[in-house]
């Protein structure tokens, strides 16, 4: 079922490969994210020709700025019409560290892309579902395994994606009336930027380091295009795809 998708963190890693997926899949997607050059490679990269220029619209945002999402949000609906998906999917992360030597800075840093972010993202996406005709559409939250177990240092990523968790059961129960559905993919050892490092080495429970099994993107590009595809009567409440032999089941 193509229709209209926005694709937030579009410029690089997961957004990226879900955003060309899509478009492969014959969707019109908005393009979202802070580096617009970014965003106009991945147009560049859909490889659908001159459709490219007519299903793809790059919409430079900061998804923590309340304004700059309204606007991303409203040129989206002016340029297609409609928004039939969000891939709810920005993120950011600082180094790992005990609480004690976070400073606020990092603690913000994370927590307003990737949890203020994704509200006012769903915020926006939820109003446009609710409020157009034929009603409805679909969320997908980029959550985390360590919306599960957390890694060692990680309290302001591991908290935002705990909280994502909860984002994603009150838009499934509050869309109930208006035909919106929300579900979340939860993400293990994806090879993008953000994991370039776990091929080299990353600290584990008992304090040792080694390095984690990675794969590719194009992988869960695959798993956001087959969530997006169902018809609203049906769901993938929670979905975790992962690297199959990183050491997430057995933490603990």
């Amino acid at each position: 079922m193509a229709g209209v998708a926005l694709v937030t963190g579009a410029g690089s890693g997961i957004g990226r490969a879900s955003a060309l997926a899509l478009l492969a899949d014959g969707w019109r997607v908005a393009l979202i994210g802070r580096r617009g050059e970014a965003l106009e490679e991945t147009a560049a990269l859909s490889g659908t020709g001159a459709g490219a220029a007519e299903r793809a619209l790059a919409a430079p945002c900061d998804v923590s700025d309340p304004a700059a999402v309204e606007a991303a949000f409203a040129a989206t609906v002016t340029r297609f019409g409609r928004l039939d998906l969000l891939f709810n999917n920005a993120g950011a992360n600082v180094a790992a560290r005990p609480i004690d030597e976070l400073t606020v800075e990092d603690w913000n840093t994370v927590i307003s892309v990737n949890l203020h972010g994704a509200f006012l993202c769903a915020r926006a996406a939820f109003a446009r579902m609710r409020g157009q005709d034929p009603q409805g559409g679909r969320i997908i939250n980029n959550g985390s395994i360590s919306a599960h177990v957390p890694r060692p240092g990680s309290v302001p990523y591991t908290t935002s994606k705990h909280a994502i968790t909860g984002l994603t059961r009150c838009l499934s129960l509050d869309g109930r009336p208006f035909n919106i559905a929300c579900g979340q993919i939860d993400i293990g050892n994806a090879a993008s930027e953000m994991t370039g490092k776990m091929a080299a080495g990353v600290t584990q429970a008992d304090g040792s380091t080694r390095p984690e099994p990675l794969m590719d993107v194009g992988h869960i590009a695959q798993t956001v295009v087959q969530m997006a595809n169902l018809p609203l009567e049906s769901n993938v409440q929670f979905i975790t795809i992962m690297a199959t032999k990183m050491p997430f089941i057995g933490r603990g």
